[in-house]
């Protein structure tokens, strides 16, 4: 595969921290709203946080969040959010080389095609490695961020040497779809409740709710306030909707699309689950048995809903450094 470096980028006074690698003009050229930039210059201002684009192969930038040094961690978010929402575990981290990718559309990364999701996923991943200058490498995801992640150990067992899953992953065997999910991807109620409903605080609070989380986000206001700006951030909302409508309908998840029982026997690279024993997509039973339906799987259950790094950051911090620091 070709080797592509990070383009290098002047600091811009004033963004996130000194380690900011892009410039003004830069981030209006992504498109993304004001109050995206603003949530990203908050909650990066922690010193310890690395910011900057990486221009894969395809032309679209991504932008990265990195921290620490030591064996690298990809990192994959979900849906309805960003790289944002691995910042509250990063500092929990030790001996690994954390480095969060914003999904094409998502956070700060320009928008690129993300259909067909499978084959598309696999492509963000390969190219986004190789512009980073890695061969192998761990790869973690949460939510469908974790699906994805799959799908590409799946395609490149080569390339990952070990996988964590954070929280119960959409279109496992036993997973379901919540009813906000279901919501969403319903034809015209979903384009009418953004309109008329522009996400804030509060409607993000009441959506974890649902997801098992309305308790723990309030914990994390910055985090909170990026959720609400994402939910109005055009590019994010096109790219929220295309996926969710990929794999869901207003029943449920598309059978088509799901794991199959076979698939998750042949992912035989060291498996870490990190799974809410209360996590609305997938049961305590449904995580025990997608364990044992890998090779090499071990399951940590938390007291959590779909997101257990907002209740236990150290926690997670702590299992994603020692499963992944042994590859150093």
């Amino acid at each position: 595969m070709p080797n592509f470096t990070a383009t290098p980028r002047r600091p811009h006074a004033g963004v996130m921290s000194e380690h900011t690698v892009f410039t003004a003009g830069e981030r209006a050229a992504s498109q993304h709203p004001a109050a995206t930039r603003q949530a990203h210059d908050r909650m990066l201002s922690d010193k310890r946080l690395r910011s900057r684009f990486i221009q894969p192969a395809s032309g679209a930038r991504v932008h990265v969040i990195e921290s620490g040094e030591g064996a690298p961690l990809l990192l994959l978010h979900g849906n309805n959010t960003s790289s944002l929402s691995h910042v509250p575990f990063m500092s929990h981290l030790a001996g690994v080389r954390a480095i969060n990718l914003d999904r094409p559309g998502y956070g700060l990364s320009d928008p690129s095609p993300l259909l067909p999701l499978r084959e598309t996923a696999v492509r963000f991943v390969d190219e986004a490695a190789d512009a980073l200058g890695l061969d192998s490498f761990a790869l973690a995801g949460a939510s469908i961020g974790g699906t994805l992640a799959l799908w590409y150990t799946l395609a490149r067992p080569r390339r990952v040497r070990r996988l964590a899953l954070l929280g119960a992953s959409p279109l496992l065997p036993g997973s379901r779809a919540p009813a906000p999910i279901r919501a969403i991807v319903t034809p015209v109620l979903g384009e009418l409740v953004s309109r008329v409903l522009p996400p804030n605080e509060k409607m993000v609070v009441r959506f974890m709710r649902a997801m098992g989380e309305s308790e723990t986000i309030v914990r994390y206001p910055d985090l909170l306030t990026s959720l609400a700006a994402a939910g109005r951030d055009p590019l994010a909302i096109r790219a929220n909707l295309q996926e969710l409508r990929a794999i869901a309908t207003p029943l449920g998840f598309r059978r088509s699309m799901r794991l199959r029982p076979e698939e998750m026997r042949r992912v035989h690279v060291p498996t870490l689950l990190v799974w809410g024993d209360r996590d609305p997509v997938g049961s305590a039973d449904v995580g025990k048995a997608v364990a044992r339906l890998m090779p090499d799987a071990r399951l940590e259950l938390l007291p959590a809903g779909h997101v257990p790094s907002l209740g236990h950051p150290e926690r997670v911090g702590e299992l994603l450094s020692e499963f992944v620091e042994v590859l150093a």
